[in-house]
């Protein structure tokens, strides 16, 4: 099984939760042997941000037109994005909520993998999503308690990236979410272990096999 890893927070483990969350996801499911695992660091990968530029790239590559140094590199960032994605069984997103949404580079990844004739097509009918088949997970933290009837409205991390998962057809989608830890300080090691543990839990099911896909 294909399993990619889209890591999105570039702040050490000892200093955010997401960061932490990925060390012990991968840890543990790299232990299964049964698995082809591929990690996409959007900090670490150069990703033009999408506009104009990728849209005059792609309207000269299918014209065999030269391309200008920013055109070549946001062709190939985002063809390496949506290569990765398409060939994961299982697609892992690690992000945390900052500022009520998801980070930029996270957004310019999304942003490359949504492609019509690729993740999702046009119909009469309205648009359909053409990857019913991966499952997605979805590791996250945030300070607050979001899932609170009076805060839900102003979550715009997980409740961005499941939409868009689901608008390209996805229907296994599984969470893994740890919030309130700085809002209850006291009682903030407690949240954050019990979220690691159930982390870690996932991870092993995965790798040994027991998580359906």
């Amino acid at each position: 099984m294909n399993l990619l890893v889209v890591k999105a927070n570039n702040r050490p483990a000892d200093q955010a939760v997401t960061s932490k969350m990925y060390d012990v996801f991968m840890e543990e499911v790299s232990k299964g042997d049964q698995l082809s695992i591929e990690t996409f660091d959007v900090f670490k990968e150069d990703m033009p941000y999408f506009g104009q530029d990728f849209l005059t790239a792609m309207g000269k590559e299918a014209k065999g037109e030269e391309l200008t140094e920013i055109e070549q590199r946001i062709l190939a960032a985002s063809t390496k994005a949506l290569d990765a994605f398409m060939k994961a069984d299982t697609v892992v997103f690690v992000f945390p909520l900052w500022n009520k949404t998801i980070p930029a580079p996270l957004q310019t990844f999304i942003d490359y993998i949504y492609r019509a004739g690729e993740t999702f097509r046009y119909t009469e009918e309205g648009p359909v999503g053409l990857v019913p088949e991966k499952k997605v997970i979805i590791l996250n933290a945030r300070g607050d308690v979001y899932s609170a009837p009076h805060m839900r409205h102003m979550e715009m991390s997980v409740s961005y990236v499941r939409m868009i998962m689901e608008f390209f057809g996805v229907q296994d989608i599984e969470e893994v979410i740890i919030e309130g830890h700085n809002k209850h300080r006291d009682r903030a090691a407690e949240i954050i272990a019990e979220g690691m543990e159930k982390t870690k839990e996932l991870a092993t099911r995965l790798a040994k096999g027991t998580v359906h896909v």
